[in-house]
């Protein structure tokens, strides 16, 4: 692995949210950097469908991908687990050999076929969470996923 890449849509997040955010991503190694990669909200006041939004959004996002990334989509029908599962897909993900990419849709959600187009699909929660504090559960889970792989003492059991 190169690198992972957290592609979000949505430019203005809350400071706390940034400032969480930039904390974990600092921790990361240097083997194992962590990026957020942020793109722009399509207006909601265009008049555009929910759909045309979206592909706005999704095209975006996928401008951020870099050749032969590993996407995982955030979604809500994604396979969720655990954080000792979570550190086992890490570890798979780094001996890929190429760049991890998380991508966080919009307000309306991401457009069915980058969904469909995606490497793997991923859930972090069965709660609906706001996609600033989404993008510090990330951080935070990755970077505890990757202490595990280390023997880091960040996660306790």
């Amino acid at each position: 692995m190169r690198k992972l890449i957290i592609a979000a849509v949505g430019q203005k997040v809350p400071a706390w949210a940034q400032e969480g955010y930039d904390d974990y991503a600092k921790r990361f190694p240097a083997d194992m950097r962590l990026e957020l990669r942020a793109v722009k909200t399509e207006p909601r006041t265009s008049g555009k469908t929910a759909e045309q939004m979206m592909a706005a959004e999704a095209q975006r996002l996928q401008a951020q991908f870099p050749p032969q990334a590993h996407i995982v989509v955030l979604d809500e029908r994604g396979q969720q687990g655990t954080t000792m599962q979570l550190s086992q897909r890490l570890a798979r993900w780094r001996d890929l050999g190429s760049d991890i990419v998380f991508v966080i849709g919009g307000p309306d959600g991401l457009l069915p076929a980058l969904r469909e187009t995606a490497n793997e699909r991923m859930r972090l929660s069965d709660l609906t969470l706001p996609h600033a504090m989404v993008r510090v559960l990330l951080a935070e889970q990755l970077y505890r996923a990757w202490s595990l792989l280390n023997n880091h003492p960040y996660h306790r059991e």
